[in-house]
C-alpha cells in the first residue's frame, strides 16, 4: 500500500472539465514528477465538489486548502510553493462571497457554502476517484450489499427502506419502499430493476454529478434492489449528452464484474445480478417512467396509460421497479446505517436530504445537498451567497418545467415535498433557478412553456395542442399584443390540461404559468393593459430615453444601427422612438449611464 504525504484533488466533473481541469491534472502530474515528488504527492481526479461557480477547483490535503478558478499557469506556483515549501498560495485560495474571507486556515465544512449542507447522496462526490473501485470500497463501498445478501432477508431489506421514509427523488415523491414492495409482490418468471438517469429539466445536473462522482453507489443500490424484489437484471437509462457519466458508469460496471460484485453468485450467495446501460437521445418525455421503459425496449418514447403500473407490467411486460439516480444513491447508506439514522434528518413526511442544482441569479451556482425542511432563505443566501450585483431577489423556480415560481414573501418556506406543493410549486427532481428584479415573470412562464411545447411527445391532444395555445397567448403578451381576457384563457387552458393530459409531465406543464399568475398577476396585467414590462425586460414593450446625464459625446449616435439617435457634440442627444430597434447597443456603449429603459 502506497502512502503519500499529500493528495491533490482536482474536480473532474463536467463543469470543471469544460473549464480545463483535465489540462490541470496533466500539468500537476508533470510538475510533480519534475520536482521529484511523485512518490510523495498523488493527484486524484474526483467528481464534482459542488461549488461550480469557483471552478476549476483544486483541494490540497492534508491541509484541506481550497483553491478556486485554478488555471494551468497557476499549477507551477502551487507545486513550487505549497507542495515543495509548504506555503499556501494565498491569491488562489477561495474567498467566501458572504464573509469575503479566505478559507486558508479553515476546513472545507467551515465555508458557508458547505457548512449548512448534509451530504448523503453526494457523500463521495469530490472525495474519491470515481474510476477506482478500491477507493469506493475504502469508504464502506459494497458493505451494504454484503449486509443485505448475507444478513437480511428480502422482506427485511424492503421493510428497512419503508421504515426510512425515503421518497422518490425524481419528482413525484412516491414512497420508495412501497414501490419496492409492490414489485416484490408481483409474481413473474422475470423482473427488472431500472434507473432513470434521463435528467431533462433545464438547469438540472444532480443525477449527472452523482454518476460522474460516485457511480458505484448507484450500482450497489440497484443490486440491493434487485435482491429485494427478486430481479436478476437491471438497466440504467442515461442520456447520451452525459459522456463523462456514461464513461465512468461503464468503467464502474466492468470493475464490479472483475471484483465479483456483479454477475453470478455475488458474495457466494445464490443471488445473481447484472446491469446494462441504455442511452437516451435527450427527449424530456423519456423521463416519464412508461416512456422511459418503451425507449429501453427500442420503441418510440411516449407515455402509456396506467394502470397497469410498471410494478405489475413494465419492461418487456414484466414487473419492473424504477427509481432515479439520487434515490438509489441513498439506499446503501440506509441499509448500512439503518432507517433510524436516515429518519433523524428531514421532516416528519419528508425524510433525509435533497440535492439541488442551484443556478440563475445567484453568487454560488452549484450542487447542494441539504436536510429536508431547510428554508429557501438558507439555501439562497447562506449557501448560495445571495444575489449578484446588489440586485433584489424576486423569485425562485423549483421543480423545473413542472414546478412553479415562489416570490420573496415565501423565502422562509421549508423545502420539502408537502410545503412546496402547498406554496404553489413542487420539489421536482431538484432544479432551483433563482431570479432577480430584472427577470420578467411573464417571460419566465413563456420560457418554460416553450420548452414543454418543444419536448411534448404529441401523443395526447391536451398537451400537444393545449400547451401550444398557451404559448401563443404568452408570446402575444410579451410582444405587447395581449388582450383583455387572455389571463382567463390561460387559466382555463391550464386547468383543462392538468385534468386531462395523459402523463404527469403533461399534467404539470401549466404549473409555471399558474404559479406566476398566482404571485405575479400584476405583471401580466401591466403587459396587457399598460403595454409595459415592469422588469424592463420584454424588448417590444421597452422605450429608450436619454436623460440629462448625457455629455454629448456622440458615441451612442455612431453605434445606433437604425440612425435613431440625433444630437450635436457636447449637447444632449435624443432618440426617435419610431426608428428605435430597441437593440440596447446604445445602453451598452454609454459611459455616463445617460440612457435608460422605461
Amino acid at each position: 500500500m502506497e502512502i503519500y504525504r499529500a493528495h491533490v484533488l482536482c474536480c473532474g466533473g463536467t463543469g470543471c472539465t469544460s473549464s480545463g481541469s483535465a489540462q490541470l491534472i496533466e500539468r500537476f502530474e508533470q510538475k510533480i514528477a519534475e520536482a521529484g515528488l511523485e512518490k510523495e504527492v498523488k493527484v486524484i481526479r474526483t467528481g464534482c465538489f459542488g461549488l461550480c461557480e469557483a471552478g476549476p477547483v483544486v483541494i490540497v490535503y492534508p491541509e484541506g486548502t481550497f483553491y478556486s478558478r485554478v488555471r494551468v499557469e497557476d499549477v507551477d506556483e502551487i507545486v513550487s510553493e505549497h507542495l515543495l515549501k509548504g506555503r499556501k498560495v494565498q491569491h488562489l485560495v477561495y474567498t467566501d462571497h458572504a464573509s469575503h474571507e479566505q478559507n486558508a486556515n479553515k476546513s472545507l465544512n467551515d465555508i458557508n457554502f458547505y457548512k449548512h449542507q448534509k451530504r448523503v447522496a453526494l457523500r463521495n462526490c469530490g472525495v474519491i476517484d470515481p474510476e477506482n473501485i478500491d477507493e469506493y470500497i475504502a469508504f464502506d463501498g459494497y458493505m451494504a450489499l454484503e449486509k443485505a445478501l448475507t444478513k437480511m432477508t428480502r422482506e427485511e431489506v424492503i421493510d428497512e427502506i419503508l421504515k426510512s421514509g425515503l421518497r422518490g427523488r425524481g419528482g413525484g415523491g412516491f414512497p420508495t419502499g412501497l414501490k419496492w414492495k409492490f414489485t416484490y409482490n408481483s409474481q413473474a418468471d422475470q423482473k427488472y430493476v431500472a434507473c432513470n438517469a434521463d435528467e431533462g429539466d433545464p438547469g438540472a445536473f444532480m443525477d449527472r454529478s452523482i454518476l460522474e462522482g460516485d457511480p458505484h453507489a448507484v450500482i450497489e443500490a440497484m443490486a440491493i434492489a434487485g435482491y429485494a424484489i427478486g430481479a436478476s437484471e437491471g438497466y440504467v437509462y442515461v442520456r447520451a449528452e452525459y459522456p463523462i457519466a456514461v464513461k465512468r458508469l461503464e468503467i464502474a460496471i466492468n470493475q464490479a464484474h472483475e471484483y465479483g460484485l456483479l454477475g453470478k453468485n455475488i458474495f457466494g450467495t445464490d443471488f445473481s445480478f447484472d446491469l446494462k446501460i441504455r442511452l437516451g437521445a435527450g427527449a424530456f418525455v423519456c423521463g416519464e417512467e412508461t416512456a422511459l421503459m418503451r425507449s429501453i425496449e427500442g420503441k418510440r418514447g411516449e407515455p402509456t396509460p396506467r394502470p397497469p403500473f410498471p410494478a405489475v407490467k413494465g419492461l418487456f411486460a414484466k414487473p419492473t421497479m424504477l427509481n432515479n439516480v439520487e434515490t438509489y444513491a441513498n439506499v446503501p447508506q440506509i441499509i448500512l446505517k439503518g432507517a433510524d439514522w436516515f429518519c433523524e434528518m428531514g421532516t416528519e413526511k419528508s425524510k433525509g436530504t435533497k440535492v439541488f442544482a442551484l443556478g440563475g441569479k445567484i453568487n454560488n451556482t452549484g450542487l447542494v445537498e441539504v436536510p429536508m425542511g431547510t428554508p429557501l432563505r438558507t439555501i439562497i443566501y447562506d449557501i448560495g451567497g445571495g444575489i449578484p450585483n446588489g440586485k433584489a431577489f424576486k423569485a425562485v423556480q423549483t421543480g423545473g418545467p413542472s414546478g412553479g415560481c415562489l416570490p420573496a414573501e415565501l423565502l422562509d418556506t421549508p423545502v420539502d415535498y408537502d410545503n412546496l406543493i402547498a406554496a404553489g410549486s413542487m420539489m421536482g427532481s431538484g432544479g432551483m433557478i433563482v431570479m432577480d428584479e430584472d427577470n420578467c415573470m411573464v417571460d419566465i412562464a413563456r420560457f418554460f412553456l416553450d420548452f414543454t411545447v418543444d419536448e411534448s411527445c404529441g401523443k395526447c391532444a391536451p398537451c400537444r395542442i393545449g400547451t401550444r395555445r398557451m404559448l401563443e397567448i404568452l408570446e402575444r403578451i410579451v410582444e405587447g399584443k395581449g388582450e383583455e381576457g387572455d389571463i382567463e384563457k390561460l387559466e382555463n387552458l391550464a386547468n383543462t390540461i392538468k385534468a386531462t393530459a395523459l402523463c404527469g409531465l403533461g399534467q404539470t406543464a401549466p404549473n409555471p404559468v399558474l404559479s406566476t399568475l398566482k404571485f405575479f398577476r400584476h405583471e401580466y396585467e401591466a403587459h396587457i393593459k399598460e403595454k409595459k414590462c415592469p422588469a424592463h425586460h420584454c424588448q417590444k414593450l421597452l422605450q429608450y430615453v436619454i436623460t440629462d446625464k448625457c455629455r454629448g459625446c456622440t458615441l451612442c449616435s455612431k453605434i445606433c444601427p437604425a440612425g435613431a439617435i440625433t444630437g450635436s457634440v457636447k449637447e444632449m442627444h435624443h432618440i426617435d422612438t419610431a426608428k428605435c430597434l430597441k437593440c440596447g447597443a446604445c445602453i451598452e456603449k454609454c459611459r455616463f449611464g445617460a440612457i435608460v429603459k422605461i
